[in-house]
């Protein structure tokens, strides 16, 4: 399904996730942005948005199938606009869930996503490409479930388990051993070694019973704990846990789907003795690994696959482990390999999705949040009902438009969604239900928190507050500046942001880099370890470029390109108060709106006070090497062509290799996939070199001859 998001530091403070929400909703209903970069830059924005919500937090905000549509439109944008196409981009690499608390390893072969299908033509799309990549008429498929529950990686050596890690971003995965160990479906001893097998990597889901997971619920009322949202995030987050015990307690059982990787003490290759993706998982099965048995089928034609899955969404409920679909595999490891990947998923693998959940519930009230740009955004407050086995309390209704498009009233009996088993998601209201004791939604005209009047700008759909001093704004403001996205610092959460503003310690961006350290130590619940680590994450934080320093700032429209783009060309940052509006639209792809807020933000002499404090304090202001635009000769040898760097270089390092492909006219792009050109691979390069060989329209090189190829010396 996705790539990827999700990691226990704070990626995002509320109000970004607001903002990036109503974002992701208005491409979703076509309102993109003018020029096609920015439109690149902000699905790239929301899609990264929604992989963090979903692999990290488990807690995705949209559904599958908007997910999906996010990410098309993205790709097609790229495949039109080749020249927009970034390493960083989202389509070039797979979804993370990565924590500062456990170590980071590297999976031995990359734990890709799957593309996804809804229905019959869906299927019948996949089955004709399978068939004219493989050259075949017949094709054998097994079908099996799609658990909802925690991915996870574990390796065997000499019958042994090693290594048990999470997903994390599909290369690397959080280390959870101790965890994987304490889960009783993973034998602790397998005899691979019977078999020829001396090391193996394999692949499967965390789940807890519905049963279990019940009753465990019922313990923790009894104990009086906070009750547990649904089996998945409880089965996801027990694989992080640093008590292995809490693991165990929580019943956690794996199902094993896939043998990724298998050698013998030779490192030879021990997959292809076997013919089939059936074969390997008999196998597994027989050495006492939990193997999905009768909800898996081998189907001889892609209309049997399609009666298969409809057959389990009917019993879905009826299983005992929370399920949301049926993957489809090519069963022909041969004709795998034919099919190929991409670098967001295989060719030869697909998931079918099961269609929405819905239900009833009374519409109590609804209460409205503010954004850093003053944005206000209704949530409905529900009756809790069950969907899809999650609590639902809480319901975005977007904005004003949307409440009277569908004349939702307080006292409405509505019906809610969770489409594709995801996102909350209020249908219609049941008007035929309606008694009269309903009333119209009185959408503010006034900010909720600092009362000056709303307005809403004629080409968008939110209301504002446009008091720039709002409490709640500078709130949101300072959470953003200091998140990943902006200035980056690192331990300094949204919740440290509340803290500290309620006891008068912050009130503008400045007071962020005059902080009493001393004061912070002295607090219950941090310390002076605590302490020296925001600290130093702060020290850190001023040392940044400008175009993070500019994007920081919250000026309405003013995005991560724009940022660049601007930073690309001044000196100091302050060089902006003497710069004309017409010198920001000069600036392709740059437009009026951008320029007239960022304009105003700089002849705002109050904002610009601030600034020379920030500035006083240490912050830098300067353009740094990283905001200047890399210069490319018109006959660099490179130029048009994407390149990757895989496996241990000795003449430079990675980031090196990646800045003088780049001068020479190159894009550096983090996946193999069919628009990569050049290779160049270095000691262990693993399984992109094998793929790219797979390919066959790639050129690899060593790092010697990528250094020859741009006429640069080796340094011996």
């Amino acid at each position: 399904m996705r790539t990827l998001a999700t990691q226990r530091y704070t990626m995002y403070n509320a109000k970004d996730e607001k903002r990036l929400y109503e974002l992701s909703k208005s491409l979703l209903a076509g309102n993109a942005a003018m020029f096609p970069e920015e439109q690149v830059a902000q699905l790239s924005d929301v899609i990264r948005y929604h992989e963090w919500k979903y692999y990290v937090q488990n807690n995705p905000v949209v559904s599958d199938f908007e997910y999906d549509q996010l990410y098309k439109k993205l790709e097609t944008l790229e495949k039109e606009h080749p020249d927009l196409l970034s390493s960083e981009s989202p389509t070039q690499r797979v979804s993370s869930d990565l924590t500062e608390e456990f170590k980071t390893v590297s999976h031995i072969i990359p734990m890709l996503s799957l593309d996804n299908s809804y229905n019959l033509e869906d299927l019948q799309k996949f089955d004709t490409q399978i068939k004219k990549l493989t050259g075949e008429s017949d094709i054998e498929y097994v079908v099996e479930p799609k658990f909802d529950g925690g991915s996870i990686a574990v390796i065997y050596e000499n019958d042994k388990l090693t290594r048990g890690a999470t997903r994390g971003n599909g290369a690397q995965g959080e280390e959870m051993t101790p965890n994987a160990r304490a889960i009783r479906a993973i034998p602790l001893k397998a005899a691979f070694s019977e078999h020829g097998i001396y090391k193996v990597e394999l692949r499967g889901e965390a789940v807890i019973r519905k049963d279990y997971f019940e009753k465990l619920n019922k313990e923790r009322i009894e104990e009086g704990l906070p009750i547990l949202a649904n089996a998945r995030n409880s089965a996801a987050g027990a694989l992080r846990t640093k008590d292995p015990g809490e693991t165990a307690k929580r019943g956690i059982e794996a199902f094993i789907f896939q043998m990724g990787y298998a050698v013998d003490k030779q490192e030879v290759d021990m997959l292809p003795g076997f013919v089939h993706h059936e074969a390997t998982i008999h196998l597994l099965e027989g050495l006492g690994f939990k193997v999905a048995h009768r909800s898996r089928k081998i189907c001889k034609t892609i209309e049997e696959v399609h009666d298969f899955v409809k057959e389990w969404e009917l019993k879905r409920d009826d299983y005992p482990y929370e399920i949301d679909g049926m993957v489809i595999k090519v069963n022909d490891f041969a004709l795998q390999e034919k099919c190929g990947y991409t670098s967001h998923h295989p060719r030869w693998a697909i998931a079918f999705k099961f269609k929405a959940k819905q239900a009833t519930s009374k519409l109590l009230n609804i209460e409205y949040q503010i954004g850093k740009i003053g944005s206000i955004t209704p949530v409905a407050k529900i009756e809790a009902v069950q969907l899809a086995g999650v609590t639902v309390t809480s319901v975005s209704l977007h904005n004003e438009d949307f409440i009277t498009g569908k004349d939702i009233r307080i006292g409405d009996t509505v019906l809610v969604e969770r489409a594709g088993d995801v996102i909350p998601y209020i249908v219609k209201p049941m008007v035929e239900l309606r008694d009269g004791s309903e009333h119209p939604v009185e959408f503010p005209r006034e900010c909720p928190v600092c009362n000056t009047p709303l307005i809403r700008s004629e080409n968008e759909a939110a209301w504002r507050c446009p008091n720039y001093d709002c409490e709640e704004r500078v709130i949101q403001r300072m959470i953003f500046h200091v998140s990943k996205d902006a200035m980056d610092i690192d331990g300094f959460g949204y919740k440290f942001i509340r803290k500290f503003y309620q006891l008068g310690w912050l009130r503008t961006l400045a007071d962020i880099y005059q902080l009493d350290y001393e004061q912070i130590a002295a607090l219950e619940g941090f310390g002076q370890k605590s302490a020296d680590k925001l600290r130093t994450s702060i020290n850190k934080a001023k040392k940044n470029s400008i175009r993070r320093f500019l994007h920081s700032l919250s000026v309405h429209h003013l995005g991560k390109r724009a940022s660049q783009l601007i930073a690309e060309r001044i000196h100091h940052v302050m060089d902006l108060k003497s710069w004309k509006i017409e010198d920001y639209t000069d600036i392709p792809d740059i437009g009026p709106v951008v320029a007239e807020n960022v304009y105003d933000f700089f002849h705002d002499e109050k904002q610009m006070a601030v600034l020379e404090e920030m500035e006083a304090l240490g912050v830098n202001m300067i353009q740094t090497e990283a905001d200047k635009p890399i210069e490319v000769a018109a006959d660099a040898p490179l130029i048009g062509k994407t390149i990757l760097f895989t496996g241990t270089l000795h003449h430079m390092g990675r980031k090196e290799a990646q800045k003088l492909a780049a001068e020479a006219g190159a894009k550096n792009i983090s996946a193999i996939s069919s628009n990569l050109n050049i290779l160049v691979a270095g000691e262990k390069a693993g399984s992109k070199l094998k793929k790219a060989i797979a390919l066959g329209t790639v050129e690899v090189m060593t790092e010697e001859e990528f250094l020859a190829l741009i006429g640069k010396e080796i340094n011996v």
